[in-house]
């Protein structure tokens, strides 16, 4: 027997193994059948040179619990005393980092690069044991036992066969991993794909009301997955059926995209756009990463580009270490070279349906519009090819290219400024009447109710030369796209301030929203009454939801227009009426009002070079009383209008189909609305 310690720094490294080497204890059995997997791909790779001469027989890795153990057993290359002195005992030694150097031309499905792998099973170990027989003619088997201590033993063995069993004797805080159900899980997670077939005790069938053990082999791994395929070998129903064994319960994907590159880095995989159905489903980490069919992980920021996280499926790349910082993976060369070969694949794999079979990437746009989107929001590059086919859809339903829809509206949206005026709806049954509006007078409308059309409206202002976006109900359709100068006002000061006063007192108070009555004179067809929202602000809080920095605009009210149509027959009629039956209490008032203003008018204009301390207190007692007496006789007028407007059925009834038009007429006012109508109607 030989003993001796291994050679390490320090004698704390199992500390450090056992808590910080890995973030994950589970991470462990993958190291171990990794290692195995090398250690069997080694002997197939010297099998094939000619350097070994013996029988393959039935390569595989078996997993098996025993009594408080868990071992990985492979029947591959084996290894020497001497060589369980070179890579066992000096730590950080990769035995396939000097496989590879030496078989580098025909080696290149070894795992390795583990260096300290193999130790990651005291992790979850009290002792581990390797007992092996190298496949070299005339060599002994050896056994190599360390508890956990820089202590080892070497001992000889009686196995006959070549090969290695890695026996871990499960630590007390470890006990999951002696149970069935959690070995199943990880071997799913980071084994399914493996190269060479991994056994897992006996596949189970249903006898007798309970399950009980077959003598076959319980294969949990696919060694030859889809993606290491050509893809001439394959059809559509493979794509799909791969699809489905790594997502159960998914729909159908739209399509997919193999990558098989070689030169200058290693890649391959296969992408699937996913059918979404809702922002619910928008997941990341849906992206496998795999190295040498080795499971990495699913975290894939940094070697996809960010807007394809939203994709699913796998990537295999041996130029992407197993182990690395999230940091490694940002700054690393290769990784940046795969992230650009990626975009730059799914940007030809778009452009190439689109130029090949338009109609169905119009059937599959409301789909993959999110994934393009996000594209052209966050990459420059992405944008510029992405803006050829990328489309915009209007409320009908017809898709146009970019250059398509510029062509389309140019002649009847430009203004007089000469801004095309994109026209848009976010939802077309809230915003119906305004979109109904707008195509009457020949406009053409877009729906624009994508979750980043807000922001993706914003881009496009800024890309497109001199065009504007305008949502259809921001303003009255006569002043969406100013031609010619606007109309002006036939009424006067006094009569405006009757009608937005009479109306400004039936409006109802309600919680983050703030109306502003205005008169316009909008012709006769124009509703008498309507709402809309400013554009600017309205734009700034949908922004506010998706740009944390910008949620300050999500917490100030909307502001809100409502716009009296001095040109209405009803709106004339209510102002003919309000004139007549409230003249005899007005007429005072509004005299009052009028003396009052010019005397602050004149105390402003005596006042108006001198500073604060060269104004007498008299004057200033005087013009702060009349402003007092202003406040006293607008609110006096104001109460009256309100006395007015609340005996008018008509008034209120004008509102209340305005608020209900746009979704804001709830609960009481609702009711009372309904039994006013039925009043009226009578």
């Amino acid at each position: 027997m030989q003993k001796g310690n291994i050679g390490v720094t320090t004698e704390n490294i199992f500390p450090v193994i056992k808590k910080f080497l890995y973030s994950d204890h589970e991470i462990f059995l993958r190291e171990i059948v990794s290692n195995a997997i090398d250690a069997t791909q080694k002997l197939k790779t010297l099998y094939e040179k000619g350097e070994f001469k013996g029988e393959l027989g039935n390569l595989k890795v078996s997993v098996a619990l025993g009594d408080g153990t868990l071992t990985v057993s492979d029947n591959g290359i084996g290894l020497t005393a001497e060589e369980i002195d070179k890579y066992i005992n000096q730590i950080a030694l990769s035995g396939a980092t000097d496989f590879l150097e030496k078989y580098k031309d025909s080696a290149n499905n070894i795992i390795g690069h583990f260096g300290l792998g193999f130790y990651s099973a005291f992790m979850v170990s009290k002792k581990v044991e390797i007992v092996t027989k190298s496949y070299k003619e005339g060599a002994k088997a050896v056994k190599w036992s360390c508890d956990g201590s820089p202590e080892y033993t070497i001992e000889d063995s009686d196995r006959e066969e070549r090969g290695t069993d890695i026996i871990m004797y499960i630590d007390d805080d470890s006990k999951e991993f002696l149970e069935e159900e959690r070995i199943s899980a990880i071997l799913r997670k980071y084994c399914r794909f493996l190269p060479v077939p991994i056994s897992f005790g006996k596949k189970k069938e249903w006898k007798d009301g309970k399950y009980v053990e077959t003598a076959e082999d319980n294969i949990i791994n696919d060694t030859e997955p889809l993606w290491t395929r050509k893809p001439s070998e394959l059809k559509d129903e493979d794509y799909k059926a791969f699809y489905q064994a790594l997502y159960p319960m998914s729909d159908e994907p739209l399509f997919w995209i193999h990558l098989n590159v070689d030169f200058p880095f290693h890649l391959t995989g296969i992408l699937y756009f996913p059918k979404v159905k809702s922002n619910l489903d928008l997941q990341k980490n849906k992206i496998l990463l795999f190295c040498n069919q080795v499971y990495v992980t699913d975290e894939v920021e940094g070697i996809v580009p960010d807007f394809l996280t939203l994709m699913h499926g796998v990537i295999d790349s041996p130029d992407i270490p197993l182990n690395v910082s999230r940091s490694y993976l940002q700054s690393d060369a290769n990784v940046k070279k795969i992230s650009t070969y990626i975009s730059k694949k799914v940007s030809d794999r778009l452009q190439s349906i689109f130029k090949n079979d338009r109609n169905e990437f119009e059937q599959k746009w409301n789909d993959l519009k999110i994934f393009i989107h996000y594209g052209m929001l966050t990459e420059e590059d992405f944008y510029d090819k992405a803006s050829k086919y990328a489309l915009l859809q209007d409320t009908e339903g017809k898709k146009y290219t970019y250059e398509e829809y510029k062509t389309l509206v140019a002649s009847e949206q430009t203004d007089k400024e000469g801004n095309i005026i994109y026209l848009y709806s976010n939802d077309k049954e809230k915003e119906y009447s305004f979109i109904e509006a707008a195509t009457a007078k020949g406009y053409n409308v877009l729906l624009m109710d994508g979750q980043l059309d807000a922001a993706l409206i914003s881009m496009l202002e800024r890309k497109f030369e001199k065009t504007r976006f305008t949502r259809v109900d921001s303003d009255a359709v006569d002043n969406l796209i100013v031609k010619e100068e606007q109309k002006t006002s036939a009424l006067g000061e006094s009569e405006q301030s009757i009608l937005t006063g009479i109306f400004q007192s039936q409006l109802p108070r309600m919680d983050k929203k703030e109306f502003n009555v205005q008169v316009h004179a909008l012709g006769e067809n124009a509703a008498p009454v309507t709402i809309t929202q400013a554009e600017y602000m309205r734009r700034m809080k949908e922004m506010a939801a998706i740009q944390p920095g910008m949620s300050f605009y999500g917490e100030m009210p909307d502001m809100l227009n409502v716009l009296l149509n001095e040109n209405h027959p009803i709106v004339k009629r209510i102002l003919a009426d309000a004139q007549t039956t409230c003249a005899e209490k007005l007429q005072p008032i509004d005299g009052e009002i009028a003396g009052l203003e010019a005397r602050r008018n004149a105390i402003n204009e005596a006042t108006k070079d001198k500073k604060s301390d060269e104004i007498p207190q008299e004057q200033k007692d005087d013009l702060a009383e009349t402003e007092k007496k202003i406040a006293a006789a607008k609110s006096s007028r104001e109460a009256l209008l309100a006395e007015y407007a609340t005996g008018n059925k008509q008034v209120r009834q004008l509102i209340d189909i305005t608020l209900l038009q746009n979704n804001m007429l709830t609960g009481e006012a609702l009711s009372n609305f309904v039994k006013r109508s039925i009043e009226l109607m009578k």
